[in-house]
């Protein structure tokens, strides 16, 4: 199997996961509020960017990239839609349960996912129906 067939979007639920999971009895909404670097802008105010911030822009740049892949297809597309089903079951299923999980950084890592897997289908199927249509012409 190829590393292309792996959803990305695997790899923000595992660093949630992480960073939550293993902050031990710290509450999970003090780890993700922890403040990473504040800047002054030129306003005046002050942009504080947190590790919340950090887990939803990294959610963000991998659901781009698996938006990218999923124009492709191969046999690995179909591998990977079912892949990313899984991964949004898994977030489903732990947003549901875990009290860690209850929070808009999860929820957004999880919307993320099934985001990938209904335009993952939408886009495979549109892609698929493309190059039928090409076929057709010759």
């Amino acid at each position: 199997m190829s590393l292309r067939a792996i959803p990305l979007i695997v790899i923000a639920f595992i660093i949630y996961n992480v960073v939550v999971l293993a902050g031990g009895n710290v509450p999970a909404d003090d780890i993700l509020n922890k403040q990473l670097f504040q800047i002054r802008m030129v306003s005046g105010a002050d942009w504080v960017f947190r590790t919340s911030d950090l887990i939803i822009l990294l959610t963000m740049i991998l659901l781009f990239i698996e938006l990218i892949k999923s124009t492709y297809t191969s046999s690995m597309q179909m591998i990977d839609h079912g892949l990313s089903m899984l991964v949004f079951i898994a977030c489903l299923v732990e947003f549901l349960l875990v009290r860690q999980a209850a929070s808009s950084v999860f929820f957004f890592i999880m919307t993320a996912a099934l985001v990938d897997v209904v335009a993952g289908a939408l886009i495979g199927i549109r892609t698929a129906r493309r190059d039928l249509n090409i076929g057709a012409d010759t």
